[in-house]
């Protein structure tokens, strides 16, 4: 995307180090020591890793003597669906033979928690009864068809199976042609009323061979939710003003990358400390609140969020601007901190997004321009309100915004991305900016907020074509909801908008945004697709021309 690159400065002047400097910069680097050490095991949102995040900030928040703002004290618990999961109780066994799960069967995640004893014959398909159902034939007659989709074509079978009197399905595959079917715990289609599981070749060989054989099948199947807790930390000082600025930095990163968003893709499991990523931006957080309470700044109140979530799709952020512990619309403006511990010392050069969000910043960074005073930090503006960090939720709530980011690098989303990496210094002067900002704004009228073109918040490099939705990661689920739709895009010229549930696009039916990407790869610049979504209860469809 285009940058337009502004020179700003902050105080204090260049090259003056004082006992305040030094204090911050000491400060920086024992809260983020502490972040990314091993220990928090790379601080993964619902691990033992982040409750010690979680402890850590909080006692920095009592500390400095900031009011708890969270729903229970300081934090803001939130549930983080990762999908289906398969329950103990889930069993299947055959004359007398109990099938080992996992290895030698799975049910599929849309099947009921249920179970069912019964003496069907393999060739005859009985009402009331399980069917048996070998993919041999299916795969065969479809290996040339590059647009055939295996879990969607069994999906759609299962329905009509019931619809014909099936009690359960038992599928199975004696082809040489691999289905690389597996338990699949992000698939979101609709629950089915009767169960489908899927047996192995070694299986199906040993029990299904003779075709007109009647079989003791007994089976048990429960499928559940698979959940885990976020915790938002919340701080607060009240200055009795009628407007609130709010600054945030999430805290989560990956783990041992088990998510799938390491850079490392070997499958090996090494702790993410994620030093810059975004120890980083807490850190300044945590000084900027120390910084706040002791100013003279007193006409917004400040309220200071941790979030976590984020790696998982700004989970964190999304829940609070729907869940506010402040009124939202007394909200001055948001600045976030994401990633701000890599400042090049010979460029100096900081990104800030956000810019065209109010007139407001476009007036502040051109008269310090105009000023001449001498230089701590050069900035390239991007303008945009939405991107890939926690400031998108504040924007997509009308709230004026500032992102802070001093650029990818080699150590993104890597083991190596640790605390000796840290430029602190360049943090230092970072935190002196933004306190900067804030102070100028402090006398100033609530600012008012601009749209901004939308930013692309995940690669589309994998895809010829674009529909221009920002999916809603936090929703759990069938179908991809839209969180936003891009001016000019497909999706925005074929009348979908934000809150829209996508079901279907073409032959392709989506209960994921996997199923989403999957299906966005089949098509090209011209194509024509009917698509069909959910707003609200009513359920419609549209053509979208990419």
């Amino acid at each position: 995307m285009p940058l337009c690159l502004i020179v700003a400065c902050s105080s204090p002047k260049k090259g003056t180090v004082t006992k305040s400097n030094i204090n911050v910069i000491d400060s920086l680097k024992t809260h983020i020591s502490y972040l990314a050490d091993d220990k928090l095991e790379g601080r993964r949102t619902g691990t033992n890793g982040e409750r010690l995040a979680v402890e850590y900030i909080t006692k920095k928040f009592i500390e400095i003597g900031l009011e708890p703002k969270g729903t229970e004290y300081y934090p803001q618990s939130f549930i983080i669906n990762d999908g289906k999961k398969i329950d103990s109780i889930t069993e299947l066994i055959i004359n007398g033979n109990k099938i080992l799960l996992g290895k030698e069967f799975f049910p599929f995640p849309y099947s009921p928690t249920i179970k069912i004893e019964a003496l069907p014959s393999i060739a005859v398909q009985e009402a009331d009864m399980p069917w048996f159902f070998d993919l041999k034939e299916t795969l065969e007659d479809n290996k040339n068809n590059p647009h055939f989709d295996v879990p969607d074509y069994i999906y759609t079978n299962v329905k009509k199976a019931k619809d014909r009197g099936a009690a359960a399905v038992i599928l199975y595959n004696t082809s040489s042609i691999e289905d690389k079917l597996a338990f699949n715990e992000k698939d979101k289609s609709e629950p089915l009323s009767i169960p489908m599981m899927y047996v192995s070749k070694e299986i199906a060989k040993k029990y299904f061979e003779d075709a007109t054989a009647t079989l003791d099948v007994k089976l048990r199947i429960g499928i559940s939710e698979k959940n885990r807790l976020g915790h938002n930390v919340v701080g607060y000082i009240n200055n009795n003003a009628p407007t609130t600025v709010i600054l945030g930095a999430h805290f989560d990163h990956l783990g041992y990358g088990e998510d799938g968003n390491s850079m490392i893709r070997t499958g090996e499991m090494n702790i993410h400390n994620g030093a810059d990523d975004n120890a980083s931006g807490t850190a300044a957080l945590i000084e900027l609140a120390r910084k706040l309470k002791g100013s003279d700044a007193k006409n917004n109140n400040y309220l200071f969020i941790a979030f976590s979530g984020e790696e998982l799709g700004l989970f964190g952020s999304k829940y609070y601007v729907d869940n506010p512990t402040i009124d939202l619309k007394n909200a001055n403006y948001m600045i976030n901190m994401d990633m701000v511990g890599r400042l090049n010392d010979s460029s100096n050069t900081i990104t800030v997004g956000g810019y065209g969000t109010s007139p407001s910043w476009g007036d502040y960074y051109t008269s310090y321009a105009l000023q001449g005073r001498k230089q701590e930090l050069y900035i390239k503006i991007d303008s945009s309100g939405s991107g890939p960090s926690d400031h998108t939720s504040f924007y997509r709530k009308d709230i004026p915004v500032l992102f802070y980011f001093t650029g990818l690098h080699s150590d993104y989303h890597k083991p190596s991305d640790d605390a000796d990496k840290v430029n602190y210094k360049g943090e230092e002067k970072i935190i002196e900016h933004i306190y900067t900002i804030i102070e100028a704004f402090d006398k100033s009228p609530k600012l008012s907020f601009a749209k901004t073109r939308e930013a692309q918040t995940t690669t589309s490099a994998r895809f010829s074509v674009s529909m221009g939705i920002m999916p809603d990661y936090t929703y759990s689920g069938s179908g991809v909801k839209a969180d936003g739709v891009s001016d000019g895009k497909p999706a925005i010229k074929a009348g979908l908008r934000a809150g829209d549930i996508i079901i279907k696009m073409g032959d392709n039916n989506i209960a994921s945004l996997e199923n989403y990407m999957q299906a966005l790869g089949k098509f090209k610049k011209g194509d024509k697709v009917k698509v069909k979504y959910k707003r609200g209860t009513e359920e419609l469809e549209t053509i979208v021309e990419f």
